[in-house]
């Protein structure tokens, strides 16, 4: 299947990985069988590999509802995002709604999608960003010319999840890998151990992630590895994920992140790629 170059991420997402994606394929297996993404995410390393055969896996229910409308009904979700304007009244107005369990239920999937994809595009900074109640709360950004409406690249995402064979899911990441066997490649980005008690931006969902949870994804790390089913991590490079990863290849490397309540710790932050095989 030949790649399509417009084929990109459609959501800004909080430690995305379009910025360092040469780094990342760089360790990706050259051949595989079945690919697995179990925290999903903007998707920028799925949609660089665009591999034939794939498992992809999100927590968040908003966000793997809008890539199954992407696959199903991107012309409808193309209608509706139209609609929507960039006015800071309007903006609240469209958050608010998932504040009404009952009004929000009768939306459709399409309107929700386009509703996430409109928040995500007008708040500050792009962040998808939920409280402890699973309620969005990213403040109004104040852009001038936000690019609500991508027909392009909507359109190239909804061709590509057409002509692969993609299988959704919203799970816990222990169970969106439970059928992986021997030949697939994993890629885990899950939400990163903070480098500071102030810089975790964990909140894409109201689960959160904890040290308790980097553990766990570790003993799934070694159930693929005893498998022998290849994986790429990424994370921080902090002592605690270091030690957590020692006996597996870690590679180091720079990326740059933006998002931090302190300026002076915006720019390059130290990364590590941990796997379980030479490249």
């Amino acid at each position: 299947m030949a790649k399509n170059n417009l084929v990109a991420p459609v959501v800004k997402w909080v430690g995305g990985k379009r910025q360092i994606i040469d780094e990342i394929t760089k360790y990706v297996p050259e051949t595989f069988s079945t690919y697995y993404e179990p925290f999903l995410g903007g998707g920028a390393v799925l949609f660089e590999l665009q591999p034939k055969k794939a498992v992809v896996n999100d927590i968040n229910k908003e966000l793997m509802n809008i890539y199954e409308v992407i696959k199903d009904n991107v012309e409808d979700l193309i209608d509706d995002l139209k609609r929507h304007k960039n006015d800071k009244d309007y903006f609240y107005k469209i958050r608010e709604l998932d504040r009404d369990r009952e009004r929000y239920s009768i939306l459709t999937s399409v309107q929700k999608a386009s509703r996430i994809i409109y928040l995500n595009k007008t708040c500050f900074n792009g962040l998808f960003r939920v409280n402890k109640s699973g309620e969005f709360n990213a403040p109004f950004g104040n852009y001038k010319n936000p690019n609500i409406v991508n027909e392009t690249t909507l359109r190239a995402v909804s061709a590509y999840f057409n002509k692969a064979k993609i299988r959704f899911s919203c799970q816990d990441f222990e169970d969106a890998l439970k059928w992986s066997r021997k030949g697939a490649f994993v890629y885990l980005d899950p939400p990163y151990d903070p480098v500071s008690e102030t810089a975790s931006f964990t909140g894409y969902d109201k689960g959160g992630f904890d040290r308790d949870e980097q553990i766990r994804l570790k003993k799934t790390c070694d159930k693929l590895d005893k498998k022998g089913v290849k994986f790429l991590l990424s994370n921080s490079a902090t002592d605690f994920i270091m030690d957590l990863y020692q006996g597996y290849k870690i590679e180091v490397i720079q990326a740059k992140r933006a998002i931090n309540s302190k300026a002076d710790r915006r720019g390059n932050v130290d990364e590590v790629l941990v796997m379980n095989f030479e490249q």
